[in-house]
């Protein structure tokens, strides 16, 4: 059974993926697999890019969105005969017995199919499968992948990474067959100063501690006096602050709806012994 792994980690936006999709699939014709691509305003692979926490301290994340192909592939169930997956597990869209049939693009929950207008046609990616049958091992969008954010290959050969993976849909149990690694949670970040002294704490221990939970997180500030918590659930917070020569202090911080910057904290010397 064929898979694809995507570690979002691993991702720094290049489009590469994006594009050699784009240039397998515009202009040519893959029949019986697939009819050519419609040139604008469709991708078989979206790479979406998340924006996250508040200046100065923003991230962003990448999210390869393609078809899944299901186990319980929604776009079979809703035209069985014009949508058939090969022993090699990949669910593909016959060109010729789809015509016409734009409700498939509603029947897919990922937003994986979209409507070319030219044809008339539903596509969605096929895994590249003319290609596999010619004796290549993955897709183009994985050959383009200089980073190996985007794999693809036998299922046992991915056996860790499948059981540290999740899916983009959990609830709708479709069993798909894109296994996603660190997709994005929550960060915190901040900076430790003393104001009075103008120069940031090195060192100090930062102390994180979910709401109704007694596990705990600890860092440390760096050369900067920055500290992060990342890959965190949306959940209610409490940091502790400590450092030699400086009063504790605590900061409530929630990640319920957004990851936080929580800007600068400063802290205070403790009173001469």
């Amino acid at each position: 059974m064929k898979v694809f792994v995507f570690d979002s980690e691993l991702c720094n936006g290049c489009y590469n993926c994006h594009l050699a999709c784009k240039d397998e699939h515009s202009g040519n014709d893959w029949s019986p697999i697939a009819k050519p691509q419609q040139d604008t305003g469709m991708f078989w692979l979206n790479l979406k890019q998340v924006e996250r926490g508040q200046v100065p301290r923003v991230k962003v994340s990448n999210i390869a969105h393609l078809c899944q192909h299901c186990d319980n592939a929604p776009c079979i169930e809703a035209a069985p005969d014009a949508v058939y997956r090969r022993e090699d597990g990949l669910v593909i869209i016959d060109p010729e017995k789809a015509k016409g049939n734009r409700a498939l693009v509603d029947a897919c929950p990922y937003g994986a199919i979209s409507w070319n207008v030219e044809l008339e046609l539903p596509q969605k990616c096929t895994g590249c499968a003319h290609l596999l049958d010619d004796g290549w091992t993955e897709p183009r969008c994985v050959d383009a992948c200089a980073l190996k954010a985007l794999r693809f290959g036998d299922a046992e050969d991915f056996a860790e990474e499948i059981a540290r993976s999740e899916e983009l849909r959990p609830e709708l149990g479709s069993g798909p067959h894109v296994y996603y690694l660190n997709l994005p949670k929550r960060f915190i970040g901040g900076t430790l100063v003393d104001f009075e002294a103008d120069e940031v704490v090195i060192g100090a221990t930062v102390t994180l501690q979910q709401e109704g939970s007694e596990d705990v997180l600890t860092t440390t500030t760096d050369e900067f006096g920055d500290f992060w918590f990342k890959q965190i659930e949306p959940a209610r917070y409490r940091l502790y602050f400590q450092a030699d020569d400086y009063l504790t202090r605590y900061l409530d911080v929630s990640t319920v709806d957004e990851d936080k910057s929580v800007g600068d904290v400063e802290l205070f010397a403790a009173p001469a012994a």
